[in-house]
């Protein structure tokens, strides 16, 4: 475009406001539209403005124009108001929330908002972004990893060992116990792999989350942090923490939901009012639909180049302030179960099989099958190495016995069959969990105790 256009559209944009319509109201109503208007103006101050165009071809056009209508008193005052104004123009406000001021290490922009509403393209995407993993250590079905691997040209993937986790309670107990660190630490190594092996990488660090994650925001200039929200009273301190360490950076935290059957966006009512007790629960949410879960994706982004930030290596037990028991000393030997997704997938796909081969799999109270008797699938759902709705599919597409996920089963699941026994189970399951987040905000005067939702 050419510059006299450029220059022409600034002016009309810069009309607006009150005082810029008292300086460049210099022809009658009559006169021709605002864009001969600017080149009046333009023209009577060619000789003071001439390094502002450097292109005498534009001036001799604007001398064109009809300069006998236009008489402006100090128009070279009023030019270099103009350019000035132009130059000037504040960006439009738009809906994100900008990081440019708050990040010393990127450089301003200034002609404009750094993404826009509507991206389409490379133009739209952050450039650099931060997942923060939790209980969701897996690539498959989840959303928080797809969306920011999705919308962000680099993603720096992190998991924070929080020393709060571990050592005595105040009751003197060990808060996470060598058994519980062992199967953490596996699930952790195996999801490092999987980032690994489509081309991003985990950063793992000891540390409290808010100062860690702040720290590494700043030093690749992260515009967000993508989590997954979770339950618990500790969770939810957690994620206050992180949101306040963020808002001093001029980071945005997005938050996704992915640890239950049910996604809490469609529940038939909000958490705070939902019953405080299974049955009411059940009934409730009697004939809603699961969400499909989502594919891995292939490829992902690789780390920011800003900041040089290091993987770093994998904590041992001590470092995390756990002592290996003396049962795991004198086993000399990993306990029978692994962490991490690749073995939760491989688990799944043998109970699917045992389902279909035994139909009449969890009936009842005494049909037990030895070591065997349930999926025990709890350790890997409990670290997000996998979904309850990629457990629900799974038995979906294997097991001829699985109805749909609102079973129309009135009885409360005592006569379900196979994989139906299980959906019965994930139920439970999502109700504890969310009458957890309904009691994990500060608690109101009159509150019921939690324990008095079980039925």
């Amino acid at each position: 475009m050419d510059s006299h256009h450029q220059f022409a559209e600034k002016s009309q944009d810069n009309a607006a406001p009150e005082e810029h319509t008292h300086q460049l109201a210099v022809v009658p109503a009559a006169a021709p539209p605002p864009f001969a208007t600017a080149s009046l103006s333009l023209f009577a101050a060619v000789q003071p403005a001439t390094h502002f165009f450097q292109q005498p071809k534009i001036a001799s056009l604007f001398a064109a124009a009809q300069p006998a209508k236009a008489r402006v008193p100090t128009q070279a005052s009023s030019l270099a108001h103009l350019s000035l104004s132009a130059s000037a123009v504040s960006p439009p406000k738009i809906s994100f929330k900008s990081t440019i001021s708050a990040n010393p290490l990127q450089s301003p922009l200034t002609l404009g908002p750094h993404r826009p509403l509507d991206p389409s393209g490379a133009a739209g995407l952050r450039r650099a972004s931060v997942v923060w993993f939790r209980s969701d250590l897996r690539v498959h079905d989840n959303e928080c990893l797809n969306a920011a691997h999705n919308e962000s040209m680099s993603v720096l993937n992190v998991y924070c060992f929080d020393p709060r986790d571990y050592g005595k309670s105040s009751s003197g107990f060990d808060k996470t116990g060598p058994y519980r660190a062992s199967f953490l630490l596996e699930s952790v190594s195996d999801l490092r792999r999987s980032l690994r092996d489509r081309g991003s990488e985990l950063v793992v660090r000891v540390g409290r989350p808010e100062e860690v994650l702040a720290e590494m925001a700043k030093a690749v200039g992260a515009e967000a942090v993508y989590a997954h929200r979770e339950v618990s009273r500790d969770e939810v301190k957690s994620e206050e923490r992180i949101e306040a360490a963020m808002k001093e950076e001029g980071v945005e935290v997005k938050y996704f939901w992915g640890s239950t059957l049910f996604h809490v966006d469609d529940l038939p009512f909000k958490v705070e009012d939902m019953p405080t007790n299974y049955g009411g629960f059940k009934e409730r949410v009697q004939g809603l639909e699961v969400r499909k879960t989502m594919a891995a994706l292939d490829q992902l982004k690789g780390l920011p180049k800003r900041g040089d930030v290091e993987p770093g290596e994998m904590p041992s037990l001590t470092d995390l302030g756990v002592n290996p028991s003396a049962s795991m000393a004198q086993d000399g030997k990993a306990p029978s179960i692994v962490g991490g997704e690749a073995e939760a997938l491989q688990r799944l796909k043998k109970f699917a099989a045992e389902c279909q081969a035994q139909p009449n799999k969890g009936t009842n109270n005494d049909n037990i099958y030895g070591a065997n008797f349930s999926c025990k699938i709890s350790p890997w759902l409990t670290n997000g190495c996998i979904s309850p709705r990629a457990m629900f599919e799974e038995l979906k597409k294997t097991a001829s016995n699985v109805i749909s996920a609102a079973s129309k089963n009135d009885d409360g699941g005592s006569s379900s069959t196979g994989s139906n026994w299980l959906m019965y189970e994930l139920l439970w399951r999502d109700f504890f969990r969310f009458i957890t987040k309904k009691y994990s905000s500060p608690v109101k005067q009159g509150a019921p105790a939690c324990t008095g939702a079980l039925v």
